[in-house]
């Protein structure tokens, strides 16, 4: 791979309850590809996304995002766009109140962007329904968008189809492809193997907290 690393990862193990969820996982990313992670639930793939994000850290080992070691020179990495497990949006409100309040904490976008991006994944920010009757492809569309809507230069996103009918499949892949075309480094959790063959450059299998690179 080429000069300018974006992540590395070095010898990252992580034990919780003398259980090995990771173990000695190496891999480099470049900035402007996309990334995948393929593997059964347990293979340890979602945790390796907390620990990139610096929720979790690891028991031994380093992970380095634009050569700041994440849980000591920097606790987060910034301009990071992060979709795991189900966004913790409050239901009583509609779509484009909930990303208001989180755009709120980091001041960095206003309403027009917001409302640029709802588009931008396929939603209509006028909407007024409250996010509780979203359909789940919906909620996972707005779980994206909140990722993308202050441009980060970085985007994690653990299995970011879930929920998406074939239309909606096929946007994402296009804004995905879009996203790196800007330049932005993306990194795909799937079980969906098309998903993954279509997007990627570079794709990890993992087992047992190992990864192996496959391509």
């Amino acid at each position: 791979m080429g000069e300018e690393k974006i992540i590395n990862i070095e010898n990252v193990g992580l034990v919780l309850d003398k259980t090995t969820i990771l173990d000695d996982v190496c891999m480099e990313m470049e900035q402007g590809k996309i990334y995948g992670l393929i593997g059964r639930n347990g293979s340890g793939k979602t945790m390796l996304m907390k620990c990139i994000c610096g929720f979790v850290k690891p028991t031994h080992g380093k992970i380095t995002v634009r050569n700041q070691v994440v849980g000591k020179e920097i606790d987060f990495p910034e301009n990071m766009g992060i979709l795991i497990e189900n966004p913790g949006f409050i239901p009583h409100y509609s779509g484009i109140k909930n990303l208001k309040m989180l755009a709120e904490l980091n001041r960095k976008i206003n309403r027009q962007q917001i409302e640029e991006t709802i588009r931008f994944v396929g939603l209509d920010p006028q909407m007024k329904r409250h996010v509780q009757k979203y359909s789940l492809g919906m909620k996972q569309r707005l779980g994206i968008a909140q990722a993308i809507m202050e441009d980060p230069d970085i985007l994690i996103l653990d299995e970011p189809m879930n929920g998406l009918d074939k239309e909606g499949v096929a946007d994402m892949r296009t804004l995905f492809l879009d996203l790196k075309k800007k330049g932005k480094t993306i990194i795909i959790a799937s079980h969906n193997a098309e998903d993954i063959d279509k997007l990627c450059d570079h794709v990890w299998e993992m087992e047992h907290g190992k990864a192996a690179l496959k391509y």
